[in-house]
């Protein structure tokens, strides 16, 4: 069973295709320790069924899933956005 988990902070990379802009994902343990992971590592895990990543997006818990490019790249997106991921994009830089 997948674990849920929140982002609540990503890194970007300095191209300006928002499908190759986040590099990784972050957020906060149970425990109050952090936690990073690469994309490319996080749509493995989501795609394995190890995590189902959300955010909170005005007071709401939206779901984050793998999409893929018209050119056939993976990356995450917010269920609620359209093509580019947007509201990924918007969250604060990780530390």
């Amino acid at each position: 069973m997948a674990q849920n988990v929140q982002i609540t902070c990503i890194n970007k990379t300095p191209r300006m295709d928002p499908h190759d802009r986040i590099h990784t994902i972050g957020g906060g343990n149970p425990d109050g320790t952090r936690w990073k992971l690469g994309q490319q590592e996080a749509i493995a895990g989501i795609e394995a069924g190890k995590w189902q990543p959300y955010v909170s997006v005005g007071g709401k818990s939206v779901w984050v899933d793998v999409a893929t490019s018209r050119w056939g790249n993976k990356y995450l997106k917010i269920r609620d956005d359209g093509e580019q991921p947007n509201n990924l994009l918007s969250l604060p830089e990780c530390a």
